[in-house]
Order: structure tokens, then sequence, then C-alpha cells
């Protein structure tokens, strides 16, 4: 079992699961997540010689939790990313592997903080480089215009979405880990939902859930979000705008680190952003990318669905840094 520290840093305190001994790789989680959702990967970091540390990002688990949105911004992630690595280890950098809300994290924190940063791996969400529009403009224009749901768009008003969420949170995640897994038959993640409709309206209630989260998994996560609330894990999406005037500043830069990316076949994330030219656009922004691997058949919970596979790739990656 990992060992588990509440760092009191400049800005917020974070609590932080470690485990092994050697250079330091930060695991940084998504939506709705945890630490825990690195649990196959701790292990053989450590063993590959490393010093894993996964961390419950602001608003999560024994994280603290901000009472106000804007403290959930790229800017506040990117400076808690940094704080932690020289908290941790004064006057060097980290390897930083995100999942989900974790990879634009740690992508953005290699492009923002290089001098804390040496190497990158993201899961799930390439980085396709600096932001030329707000990302909930373009929501609005493809969704919210056309009368069509769309689940950032439902999570923009405090209350409702925080309120189903939390009214049982053990089957908020079945429902939602279970739609965009790569074990749900297409069309498990409703295409007709229109705007106004909640997140888990039309979702399924699977039973049995697919091996990969047992029920130990699902109690673990459960017991996190009743403690800590959906309030901040909801509000990274409500910084769409300050984050888009935030990472404008950086536009011409690229991620010059050794970079990694793995992610999905069947993750909607990938379809959302279209596949097309995706790998060739991550070339582009990143000089250094050692590898971009699509897992088949895996949805989007990369890391927890396929943890051997993702294992196999991330291990012999760090070891080559």
């Amino acid at each position: 079992m990992p060992e588990f520290r509440t760092l009191d840093l400049p800005d917020i305190s974070l609590r932080v699961a470690m485990e092994g001994s050697g250079p330091l790789v930060v695991l940084v989680h998504g939506f709705p997540e945890s630490w825990y959702s690195w649990r196959h990967q701790m292990g053989p970091i450590a063993a590959a010689g490393f010093t894993a540390c996964a961390i419950d990002v602001r608003g999560y688990g024994g994280s603290g939790k901000p009472a106000d949105i804007a403290a959930y911004d790229m800017e506040h992630m990117v400076g808690d990313v940094a704080a932690l690595i020289e908290h941790l280890t004064p006057g060097e950098k980290a390897v930083l592997v995100g999942h989900d809300w974790g990879a634009p994290i740690v992508w953005n924190s290699a492009l923002i903080r290089p001098d804390k940063v040496r190497a990158v791996a993201g899961l799930s969400v390439p980085y396709t480089g600096v932001p030329r529009a707000s990302f909930m403009d373009l929501v609005d224009k493809v969704f919210t215009q056309r009368g069509k749901f769309f689940y950032q768009a439902w999570f923009q008003d405090v209350g409702p979405p925080e309120a189903e969420l939390e009214a049982d949170p053990r089957m908020s995640i079945r429902k939602f880990y279970y739609a965009i897994s790569g074990d749900a038959p297409d069309g498990t993640w409703p295409n007709d939902k229109v705007h106004g409709q909640s997140l888990l309206d039309g979702l399924v209630d699977p039973d049995p859930f697919p091996a990969w989260l047992t029920e130990a998994d699902l109690d673990y996560y459960a017991a996190e979000f009743a403690g800590s609330g959906f309030f901040g894990p909801l509000s990274r999406y409500r910084n769409h705008q300050r984050d888009f005037e935030y990472l404008s500043k950086f536009e011409g830069r690229k991620i010059e680190q050794p970079s990694l990316f793995i992610g999905g076949e069947r993750d909607l994330v990938l379809s959302m952003l279209g596949r097309g030219d995706l790998l060739a656009i991550m070339g582009e922004e990143m000089t250094d990318l050692r590898g971009a691997d699509i897992l088949e058949g895996c949805g989007h919970w990369t890391q927890q669905e396929r943890p051997e596979e993702v294992n196999a790739r991330l291990i012999p990656w760090l070891k080559g840094l």
C-alpha cells in the first residue's frame, strides 16, 4: 500500500499517495476520479526505480476544496503541480502523467513550467496546442444552439449537477463510468438527449459492472465523493473562458520534453475531437513525441480498463528517459 501524506503548499493542501524511491513521477487524475485511479500503476512504477506520487487534485478526496469557482482554473492547476514538485524535490524536475482532465493539466504544466517538468505523458486526452477559442464557445455552436445535450454545458450552472451526482455517488460512478467504457455497447451514451437534460438521464446502471472496477473499487470511490462532494470536480469545467485567456499568453510555444500519448479506440473523447490527423497534430505540437498508441477496444478509463497494456507502454518510456 502507498504512504499517504498531506502536503501544505503555498496555495493549497494536497493529499498524495506515494510509493517507491528514485526520480519523481507525478500522477494526475481526471473527472470523477482520485489518486486511486492509478492503483495499478503505482507499484510497477515504484518497482521500475521511481517514486510514484498520485495526487488528489484540488477539490477531490483529501485535498483542499476552495469555495471559489475561479480557484479551479488551469492556472491554479499548473501552479499546484509546480509547487508539488518543488516541495518534494527542491530545484529538480519531475515526470508527469495525467488522465482525462489530468492530461490537459500535465500537458500545460510541461508547456508553461518546463523548469519543473522533465517529461510528460497523457492518457485519453491528446495535446493539440494552445487553444484558439474558448471550448465553451465551440460547444455553444455545435450543441447548445442546436438544442442538443452536451455534458459540459449541463455542468455550467452550480447546483443541479452537484445535486444529481451527490444523491447517490455510487450509482453516479457506476452509470457514468460504464457509459463511456470500452465494455458499453454502441449507443449506451445516448446521442438523442436535448439541451437541459441531466448527465445521468438515460444512462444505464449495469449489472454486473465489468470486472475491471470491483465492488471494493466502487466502495472507495463512493466514500471519497460522499466526503468531498462534486463542486470542486465540476468547477474545473466552469473555467473554460479563464483557461483560454490564460493559455493564450503562451501561443507559439511547443512541448519540447519527451512525451507519450495512450488512448482508447472506443474513447468518446477521441470521437469528439475527431480522429483525422490527431496524431499528426500532436507531432507538430510536441517536438519529442516518443509514442502515441490507441488501445483496441479500450474506452475512456484507460489505465483502469487496461492496466497491463498501459504499464507495458508507460514503464519502458519512463526507463528510456
